[in-house]
């Protein structure tokens, strides 16, 4: 027994030691809600009572609140908890906006009457100064929207406070489903929570409500809005009113983008902010600023709108984040510096960009450069990259598609600095189709020098290398035409038949998504062994499939998955290149911004037009025209609205024009109208008069009434010019002939 007291006595300090090093638990709702992020990143355990203010079932999702104290609790989705239950809630705290606890175990241990509501504003509940807690909110609605939420039926009340706009979720059904409640003043009684976009930043506040119990109709509107009276379409203005309170704040960062006149990104440690600004004073990337403007949501993420930047002198470069492809689309990293590797496609030099398509993992991917506007400067050729290279690209995460929601993923772009932000890391690979000829050619005469022992062996491995000869070449062949003109479906076909050829014969086929079924499908395939791969594409759904038949007595061969394999590969190419070719043909032609012609596109048409008109003898004549006091427009209100005036100026102008004639965009405020069918110069003035007058009505802009006008100038060949430059430059030359004696009258009016 004695020699058992020293091991028992280890036993028990071990497990003291074990106990010990188990940190004590969060024993009260307000010890959980004191601590930070980062401690609750260290997963403290927590054991507290608290009353349950809101579950929201099939989610797994509660706030509980003790006194002023409250914390959202995710658990397991099948629990059902109400308002009112008293419970015991064991788990680990979790970073989150702020720290939330995910729960091991909730124990409802009885029913207590709900913490009183806090009468709240909408500044405190956008400041998320009662995050979580039960309040009372009075304010007007604007309309409802019935949805379904887990399986859950519920109603979203989307309704205007003094300050701004808020939503509240209301579960179960209305026991009013015909009652509109527009323009009724209600109050809402809920749990105050916040609306974050995919970088955790709060965007905005809502509220969660357990039912219609919890709304009440404080003032009824005097009238149905079925019953107003009908306001004509151009008068709607009219009623549109909006006070903006939104104060001005600064902000500070290092710049790791920046494109004069237009947008520039800071980042502060794991944050990145796009600002839009007008200012053109140069700026280093890596240099520490302080931006001062107006908080805005831009498709759903944080922006700051009218930028003014003060550069200081401390510079503190950011180095790009490392990701993979898959990491990319992230929307946590939209913003961010970051640097990628990829495998050069295609490189395509724009009038305004130079764009490199890159792959990674089968994935396609773009990095953009945006060339810098210096007046009177030509711009710099393009970075050559050997295509096939493996290349680290950085820049910021730019996403291709609006309203990004939180936590969700979304293709994005590289944006890049300079040309340098491209690098290679490693030259294209040696095994090319062009190497493996020649290795074909030099085992086809290592094989002509066996003798006649190996003659039966030579005569198999010959028949064997020339059948990969050919496939080799065909595929060649393929490669080649994807490129070309060939007819999209002439192309699959011969892929088709290079899979049957790879599989000795078997009758393969192609079907389209939504197209075409294309190659060799027999009539019954009901009684044949059919093996098939579906064809992914860059994103989205796949783009079809491909099927080989075989004779179900034959046994399945391992060359079957790898024939199937290199037709997808090719076929994919096939599609994805000539979407993307047609994609870049229109960008060649045709203003991203307006969607109308441009410059490239006019000057082309303007050279065949004067062939034309040589060739008949004929005359034709050009409208430059050049937007009036546009500056004003982007200094005033933005740039956000100076592109949307500038998109309804060019449909404007359009709608006056016959269906032969191109409207054109030249850069910035400036467009053309090419007339090829004039008598003359008369006719010419008369379309000059209609697209003046296509600005007599107002501008309305995102709740913006604005006065347009332009100044027309005409040209007409040959008698003005013969020539492109010529036409163009008479045109331009009468054009601010008109626009000085505008700015005369002004003077002399003044």
């Amino acid at each position: 027994m004695k020699r058992l007291i020293p091991v028992i006595a280890v036993i028990l300090g071990w497990a003291s030691a074990a106990w010990a090093a188990q940190p004590a638990p969060l024993t009260t709702l307000h010890a959980v809600q004191a601590i930070s992020n980062a401690q609750a990143a260290q997963g403290p355990p927590v054991a507290f009572y608290a009353t349950v203010t809101y579950s929201q079932l099939g989610a797994g999702m509660s706030f509980v609140q003790e006194g002023s104290d409250s914390v959202q609790v995710w658990t397991n989705a099948n629990l059902k908890l109400y308002a009112g239950d008293r419970v015991l809630i064991k788990g680990k705290a979790k970073p989150s906006f702020r720290p939330i606890v995910l729960a091991d175990s909730i124990t409802v241990t009885g029913h207590s009457p709900l913490p009183t509501p806090v009468p709240a504003s909408f500044d405190q509940l956008n400041r998320s100064e009662l995050d979580g807690m039960r309040v009372t909110i009075r304010a007007v609605v604007h309309n409802k929207d019935v949805k379904t939420y887990y399986d859950h039926a519920g109603t979203l009340l989307h309704m205007q406070m003094d300050g701004g706009t808020i939503d509240a979720w209301v579960d179960g059904d209305d026991p009013n489903p015909n009652q509109d409640m527009f323009d009724n003043e209600i109050e809402v009684t809920g749990v105050s929570s916040g609306k974050l976009d995919g970088k955790m930043h709060h965007i905005g506040a809502k509220l969660h409500v357990s039912s219609f119990a919890d709304v009440k109709i404080l003032k009824s509107s005097t009238s149905s809005p079925w019953t107003l009276p009908v306001t004509p379409i151009d008068k709607i203005l009219d009623t549109s009113h909006v006070t903006d309170q939104t104060s001005r704040i600064r902000v500070r960062g290092t710049v790791t983008f920046y494109q004069p006149s237009s947008a520039m990104v800071i980042q502060n440690g794991d944050n990145s902010l796009w600002i839009m600004t007008n200012t053109e004073k140069p700026l280093r990337i890596g240099s520490q600023v302080d931006v001062t403007g107006f908080a805005t949501l831009h498709d759903n993420y944080l922006a700051l709108t009218s930028g003014e930047i003060l550069q200081s002198s401390i510079y503190t470069p950011i180095a790009p984040k490392p990701m993979t492809w898959r990491e990319l689309p992230n929307s946590k990293s939209i913003f961010d510096l970051v640097s990628v590797e990829g495998r050069v496609m295609m490189e395509v030099r724009e009038p305004t960009q130079d764009e490199y398509f890159l792959v990674s993992n089968g994935q396609v991917f773009s990095a953009i450069y945006y060339h810098p506007y210096v007046r009177g400067s030509p711009t710099l050729p393009m970075k050559q990259i050997p295509l096939g290279s493996t290349v680290r690209v950085s820049g910021i995460c730019f996403p291709l598609q609006k309203n990004i929601s939180y936590d969700h993923d979304l293709p994005a772009d590289i944006l890049m600095r300079t040309p340098g932000d491209i690098a290679v890391i490693a030259n294209p690979p040696w095994v090319n189709t062009r190497h493996l000829l020649l290795i074909v050619g030099l085992l086809l005469m290592v094989v002509a020098g066996v003798g006649i022992r190996a003659w039966a062996l030579e005569r198999k491995v010959r028949h064997q290398t020339s059948a990969l000869a050919k496939i080799e070449q065909r595929r060649s062949r393929i490669l080649e035409d994807v490129n070309g003109s060939r007819p999209l479906a002439e192309i699959v076909e011969e892929i088709t038949e290079l899979a049957s050829l790879k599989l000795l014969g078997a009758l393969c086929w192609c079907q389209i998504a939504d197209g075409a079924r294309l190659g060799n499908c027999p009539p019954d395939t009901a009684s044949l062994r059919i093996v098939h791969q579906k064809i992914p594409a860059r994103s989205g759904p796949p783009l079809g499939a491909i099927f080989a038949a075989f004779n179900p007595s034959a046994k399945p061969l391992a060359i079957e998955s790898e024939a199937l394999s290199m037709a997808v590969g090719l076929i994919s190419l096939a599609i994805e290149t000539r979407r993307l070719y047609t994609d870049l043909l229109h960008r060649s032609e045709f203003d991203l911004l307006t969607d109308i012609h441009n410059r490239f596109s006019l000057e082309k048409r303007l050279d065949a037009q004067i062939e034309v008109a040589r060739q008949n003898a004929g005359i034709f004549g050009l409208i430059y025209v050049d937007l009036d006091k546009f500056k004003q427009v982007n200094d005033i209100y933005g740039h956000r609205i100076g592109d949307l005036y500038l998109q309804e100026a060019a449909r404007r102008m359009k709608m006056q024009l016959r269906s032969h004639d191109l409207l054109a965009r030249l850069g910035g405020d400036e467009f053309a109208v090419l007339l090829p069918m004039v008598r003359n110069r008369a006719g010419v003035e008369e379309i000059a008069q209609r697209l003046e007058h296509s600005f007599d009505a107002p501008l309305v802009l995102e709740g913006n009434v604005l006065h347009g006008s332009a100044s027309f100038g005409i040209a007409l060949y040959p008698e003005d010019s013969a020539t492109t430059d010529g036409i163009l430059n008479a045109a331009d030359a009468a054009m601010y002939t008109v626009k000085n004696s505008k700015r005369q009258v002004e003077v002399n009016l003044i």
